[in-house]
């Protein structure tokens, strides 16, 4: 097996987000978007760059982008304000999967229906032009925001990972892994125009 087409920077464009290939010149944005609310202070647990590591993050996701191992995007909305960042990693041509993740987006954007176009969006170029079987999404056992978030758009919890990596602060961390494959993603896309719909 194998994608349809080799996962590589595109532009993904909905009605109230556009996905862009992260660039370093989004960097200045990027740092205006994470030090809205110190973001990367009241949420601990995730992945979250500090102001001044937001540079040293873009240049790891283009380097592992480089190396086809992560494809980066930047969210913007509709006033073409940056509000986050986003991504799709772990590919594996085999089965062929993906996750996506290492997802934040600035606390004023939080509500507005801007993370689940974005998620709509990643989902159906997975599905429907990387013609992947198997979607994951990850997150935080503490993160319960995340979780009750991941669950709302259909996918499926499939496990707890316990002590499966250390938090900044030297915490262990356990993971909850959750997943949407291929027969399920016409109600998971279903759900989520009749969510979007309503915002209409």
């Amino acid at each position: 097996m194998a994608f349809l087409v080799d996962p590589s920077p595109v532009t993904l464009t909905g009605r109230l987000v556009e996905l862009r290939p992260l660039e370093r010149a989004h960097r200045d944005d990027l740092i205006e978007a994470v030090e809205e609310g110190d973001l990367w202070q009241t949420a601990w647990y995730t992945s979250v760059p500090s102001p001044d590591g937001v540079a040293a993050e873009i240049e790891r996701r283009l380097a592992l982008s480089e190396k086809h191992e992560m494809v980066p995007f930047t969210a913007f909305d509709t006033a073409g304000r940056v509000i986050g960042m986003t991504t799709f990693y772990d590919l594996d041509p085999d089965v062929p999967r993906l996750h996506i993740g290492y997802t934040w987006n600035r606390p004023s954007a939080h509500g507005t229906g801007t993370n689940a176009e974005s998620k709509l969006l990643l989902l159906q170029h997975a599905f429907e032009t990387l013609g992947v079987f198997r979607v994951g999404l990850t997150t935080q056992w503490v993160n319960f925001q995340s979780r009750a978030a991941i669950e709302r758009l259909g996918a499926k919890q499939d496990g707890v990972m316990r002590a499966m990596s250390r938090y900044r602060n030297g915490a262990l961390r356990d993971s909850v892994e959750f997943s949407i494959i291929e027969p399920e993603w016409p109600a998971v896309k279903a759900n989520l125009d009749a969510r979007l719909a309503r915002r209409r």
